[in-house]
């Protein structure tokens, strides 16, 4: 699995650091989703799917 995440997109929701904080966090200094693991374990791939579908800016995107 690899995540990419677009900051240009990213409204700074937090959505995806309350569905996979450990994958995603937000800069202190605008909000803005920041990516601590891009290539996560499987185990993580629904959570991090499902922080790419309840993003409201579709920032996230998962390649399996």
């Amino acid at each position: 699995m690899k995540i990419v995440v677009d900051q240009e997109k990213c409204v700074g929701a937090g959505q995806c650091v309350l569905t996979a904080d450990d994958v995603f966090d937000q800069r202190d200094e605008d909000g803005l989703v920041d990516l601590l693991d891009a290539s996560p374990p499987a185990s993580r791939l629904a959570d991090v799917k499902h922080a790419a579908e309840v993003c409201p800016a579709s920032a996230i995107s998962v390649e399996e």
